[in-house]
């Protein structure tokens, strides 16, 4: 249980804020760090947003302030020192800070992390992490509702909306509950209209992310009796499409509408290194799988990042512990011929 009102009073003792969040935001990022700073101005607080990674396209109509900077070391040689209060918004782990990971850690000043996935590092001085939420932005909605510290707003509403809406699959994930439904019915009823944000979102792709996904798509390989799927990009294949990192956003969940499909991977190289995305269905726990190596994140959604290390190489190692996992945690059928076949030859 989060504790609302020792957020509300971390607040109201401070007067200035630095919010920050992951390499490569999401809408849940972007959208929770808009409301939350938006929150801190009705309050008259001061207030900054500024990230490691630029705010993709698609998500720039949630800033139409131009709030968030992009972080830049020589500029931002003294940002850490100057706010009271640091703010670690959608992310657990210090290391998906990136570029601003040593300075986020070396400063003196108050430290807080408001988040919804699993296994947090210990690198702030506050935590108000719920597992149990479908996004950051559902645990920010959940904070003006029970503490009533600003009025509900439109301005606000809208970024919660998009958090919510993305992290949940569009309503589709577990954790779309009636009462989930009920927020979401307030948030419209605040005038966030639903065509507008998912327009905004998923219909206003650039060619070359269309054209990146083409060649996603067509790296689409089973394996394990086809419950396992991945998929591979390369920097040649960013390079051919004039295409960027966070346009492979959504692209991993192509790989369970695969007809059955349990587990999939994406990986994607980088230009230093790689990362892999993990989705599952059922209780496959690709959070686990990617702590594995280094990695993190929700019970059917997780990732990890690898720095300094060549993709190919570990791409089989990569799945030979995926293929492990689907036998230990599958409840399909594919399971349990592995396990009559296992019983036959012992």
């Amino acid at each position: 249980m989060i504790d609302f009102q020792k957020l509300a009073d971390l607040i109201t003792a401070n007067q200035s804020f630095l919010i920050t969040t992951h390499v490569n935001p999401d809408a849940d990022a972007i959208g929770s760090e808009i409301a939350f700073s938006k929150i801190l101005a009705m309050l008259g607080k001061k207030c900054k947003i500024v990230n490691h990674s630029a705010t993709p396209y698609n998500l720039k109509f949630l800033d139409l302030d131009s709030e968030i900077e992009k972080y830049n070391e020589s500029q931002h040689s003294v940002l850490f020192s100057s706010f009271e209060v640091l703010v670690a918004l959608d992310f657990n782990r210090i290391n998906r800070m990136v570029s601003m990971q040593n300075g986020f850690a070396e400063a003196k000043q108050l430290k807080i992390c408001i988040d919804h996935h699993q296994d947090p590092d210990n690198f702030v001085d506050h935590q108000f992490i719920g597992p149990d939420y479908a996004a950051t932005g559902h645990i920010i909605y959940d904070f003006i509702e029970s503490t009533q510290i600003v009025e509900l707003t439109k301005e606000i509403a809208i970024p919660i909306y998009a958090a919510i809406m993305t992290d949940t699959g569009s309503f589709r994930f577990e954790r779309t509950t009636s009462a989930l439904h009920r927020i979401v019915a307030n948030l419209i009823d605040r005038g966030v209209n639903p065509t507008e944000i998912y327009n905004s979102l998923y219909d206003e792709s650039k060619l070359s992310k269309i054209k990146l996904l083409g060649k996603c798509l067509n790296s689409l390989t089973l394996i394990a009796g086809n419950k396992i799927g991945y998929m591979v990009l390369t920097q040649n294949n960013f390079n051919d499409y004039s295409a960027i990192e966070s346009d492979t956003e959504n692209f991993v969940n192509f790989i369970l509408s695969a007809e059955g499909v349990e587990l999939g991977m994406l990986f994607i190289e980088l230009r230093n290194g790689f990362k892999v995305s993990f989705r599952s269905k059922g209780k496959i726990p690709v959070n686990k799988l990617a702590g594995e190596f280094g990695g993190g994140g929700h019970l059917n959604a997780a990732g990890a990042r690898f720095t300094d290390v060549e993709m190919q190489g570990m791409i089989q190692k990569i799945l030979d512990k995926s293929v492990n996992y689907y036998h230990k945690y599958s409840e399909g059928k594919y399971h349990e011929n592995i396990q009559i076949m296992n019983n036959k030859i012992g």
